[in-house]
């Protein structure tokens, strides 16, 4: 069964360029699938069309009939007041309809109303509540809540008061709880920290309904999906693997087009030097050479509709270095940082020696970005002491970057940052890819991955040793990714970062810092060998076995305890028998929900049977006091 159907869909915003272009693709139910492509290629703008939010110029977008549809983009609007857990419980607003109409019914048939239609309606309405999971939902809320990261705490506290990362960590909560058939996930991972992330690979893993999603995490684009769609210059491109499979693949499809493309351009000029010799002999009187000319001057404008590929280009550029004097970078002593009474991390005592990679990771608010504000000296510890080696000199990329004057264009932000000519501020922004016009976009228009590379740009232009980066890859599609690994792969001097991104943590870092429970873990190697540690760690917490003892005899008691042992015995059957019958009364009640009569009858049948039940059980009671003396 096909779930999406998208053909020739065209969408433009001006008349001169159509940023769809005739896409064209299906996916099938249960497929997992990745949407790829530069930032600006269209991705989201398709999602707002597959949901109805955007209309489009032509095409066909059809999806299948009674499929439900859930989208995790834009954080919605909900009323004034409302806690997470309001906006969580929301999810289940079908069921709680329809749990309210129930106790509706309840009250119409307590009352003495025996109407059929009244009667009908309560037992398919029972049947669809219980289908729909009614009876369990606290259970799977808080199932969602563990696995997200969304304490107790954080579900009493007003939506409104979340910051942008708890919000998407909630809304992406309530969509996984709303009863999808059709997810589609716009950057998932973006706010969520390791833990979380690898919670919904395992949510998605076992989600039965179809994934189509936007993601620049590559680590998580391998887990979670088994095609790739890439949109490139208005068009879909196809790849039947993950993101492994796409990068390699790509690469062979790029290498194939570039030898025929270079084909083509040799075949060009051996045809172009043949006509320029059938025209010189025609010139001498020769008709047929003339023809033969005409003919293949055809086959060269045939020929030269053949583009050649174009590949993205690295960086260019690199961070400008300042030689360190001395071995330490800088050294902790009983640090300890909190506020409002809640301590963040106490007691840590670290050193870092010149040229090291180290990684902080951390659940989101354990206080890995206060830490990076204290190293800087934007934040006074509680206790402890900070010492910087000598020439150290250090640069920060924060979480989320903003400039004094948006107002500037960003040739003038260049000149007025680094005290540059605008020609040398031009060259350096083409290296991080602001050419042409867009040099003269004011910063204020800029998306949050283009601040990060123009606030890079900045940096890279600073004679640094020190290189302190805070969710440096948070914003930006997986071509900037790469460029900006290039520069940090270029950096010799020391560097320390947030991150969430695997793929960056694994290539970059020789030495792992865990802010958990108050604390900072050291582990003095890589992200893989950090991986096999904390496996076994977790392998080690897990409690063991516990070997069955073998079972006393029971211990011989007086006449009258063997008789109601006997007797409970023979209860317990009769208990079984009862509770069958009432089950398969159940079960009639349900088949003769339309026939009044009937259904009046299996009421009046059940009710002796509950009745002949709860004396059962009463004798059992009396029956096991006996029988334990």
């Amino acid at each position: 069964m096909i779930d999406i159907n998208i053909s020739g869909l065209v969408k433009s915003f001006d008349l001169e360029k159509k940023i769809l272009d005739g896409v064209t693709f299906k996916i099938d139910s249960g497929e997992r699938v990745g949407l790829l492509g530069k930032n600006g290629s269209g991705k989201s703008t398709l999602f707002k069309i597959l949901t109805g939010e955007m209309d489009y110029d032509s095409g066909e977008v059809m999806i299948a009939p009674g499929r439900r549809l859930g989208l995790i983009s834009q954080i919605p609007v909900y009323p004034e007041g409302y806690t997470v857990e309001d906006v969580l419980e929301s999810a289940f607003a079908r069921i709680h309809a329809m749990e309210a109409e129930l106790k509706r019914l309840e009250g119409q048939m307590a009352g003495g109303d025996g109407d059929p239609a009244l009667l009908r309606r309560y037992g398919e309405l029972s049947a669809s509540f219980e289908g729909m999971g009614g009876y369990s939902t606290k259970t799977e809320l808080n199932k969602v809540c563990a696995g997200l990261s969304i304490p107790l705490d954080m579900r009493a506290r007003r939506f409104d008061s979340l910051s942008g990362g708890e919000k998407t960590r909630v809304n992406l909560g309530r969509l996984i709880l709303e009863d999808t058939d059709i997810l589609l996930l716009d950057e998932p991972t973006n706010h969520l920290d390791l833990h979380a992330t690898e919670w919904l690979e395992e949510y998605i893993s076992h989600f039965k309904g179809t994934v189509l999603t936007i993601s620049h995490d590559r680590y998580f684009l391998d887990r979670t999906v088994s095609r790739v769609i890439e949109l490139l210059d208005g068009k879909a491109e196809f790849y039947s693997g993950n993101y492994s499979f796409y990068a390699v693949e790509k690469e062979k499809r790029y290498e194939e087009r570039l030898r025929q493309y270079e084909k083509n351009q040799a075949k060009i000029e051996q045809l172009s030097e043949a006509a320029e010799k059938m025209r010189l002999w025609a010139f001498q009187g020769n008709d047929k050479m003339y023809r033969r000319a005409i003919v293949m001057e055809r086959r060269i404008e045939k020929l030269n509709t053949v583009e050649k590929p174009n590949r993205e280009r690295n960086l260019t550029a690199s961070f400008g270095e300042r030689e360190f004097a001395g071995d330490e970078v800088f050294s902790l002593r009983d640090l300890s940082m909190g506020f409002e009474g809640r301590t963040l991390f106490s007691n840590v005592n670290l050193k870092v020696r010149g040229g090291e990679r180290i990684a902080l990771i951390g659940d989101n608010g354990t206080g890995k970005s206060t830490f990076l504000k204290l190293l800087l000296g934007q934040e006074q510890p509680l206790g402890g002491r900070i010492k910087t080696g000598p020439a150290v000199k250090a640069a920060y990329l924060p979480q989320i970057v903003s400039f004094p004057h948006g107002e500037r264009n960003l040739v003038d932000t260049m000149i007025y940052e680094t005290d540059c000519t605008a020609q040398t501020a031009r060259n350096r922004l083409a290296a991080f890819h602001f050419r042409g016009e867009d040099v003269f976009k004011s910063v204020s228009v800029l998306s949050g991955g283009e601040l990060s590379r123009l606030k890079l740009c900045i940096l890279m232009d600073e004679n640094i040793n020190f290189l302190i980066l805070d969710e440096p890859t948070n914003h930006l599609d997986i071509a900037s990714r790469e460029w900006i690994e290039n520069a940090v792969e270029q950096f010799g001097g020391t560097l320390l970062f947030v991150s969430h991104d695997r793929y960056f943590i694994n290539k970059f870092a020789t030495r792992i810092w865990e802010l958990e429970g108050g604390a900072i873990h050291d582990y003095p190697f890589g992200f893989e060998k950090y991986r096999a540690v904390k496996a076994q760690q977790e392998k080690e917490k897990a409690p063991p076995a516990v070997e069955k003892k073998p079972k006393k005899p029971a211990a011989k008691g007086t006449r009258n305890q063997n008789a109601a042992r006997k007797q409970l015995t023979i209860c317990e059957r009769e208990i079984a028998k009862a509770e069958e019958q009432l089950a398969a009364l159940d079960r009639a009640m349900e088949e003769h929900a339309c026939d009044y009569e009937q259904l009046r009858a299996l009421c009046e049948e059940k009710e002796a049977a509950q009745a002949a039940l709860d004396k059962l059980y009463e004798q059992w009671d009396a029956l096991a006091e006996e029988a334990e003396g």
